[in-house]
């Protein structure tokens, strides 16, 4: 289990860190993964899920965020591995605008 560690209001939300500190986690694989992109597969609206990486290429562990609204300027630099869907889509709207501590900005 691991808890949502960022909230970036009308960005995203990030988890995946099992020490909910935003400084953890390891890949299934045991060592960091490629990146993977498809042209199909693109960050244009809320509810996008996809790894989150350490600012480099090729740098996927366990970390990932969901958007919360459209980031297109995240082609290319994030693997998408899903989306959500159904009436789940409000949630992210509320947990977009739940307070946050001074080190989600």
């Amino acid at each position: 289990h691991t808890i949502f560690h960022r909230i970036i209001k009308g960005f995203m939300i990030q988890g995946g860190d099992p020490t909910g500190t935003g400084q953890g986690g390891e890949s299934v694989y045991g060592k960091p993964f490629k990146d993977e992109f498809h042209s199909r597969l693109k960050f244009t609206h809320r509810g996008i899920v996809a790894m989150a990486n350490a600012g480099g290429k090729d740098e996927n562990a366990s970390q990932f965020f969901i958007t919360l609204d459209k980031c297109t300027h995240l082609e290319k630099k994030h693997t998408i591995f899903g989306k959500v869907t159904g009436n789940t889509v409000y949630n992210l709207a509320e947990i977009g605008d739940l307070d946050t501590g001074k080190d989600d900005i």
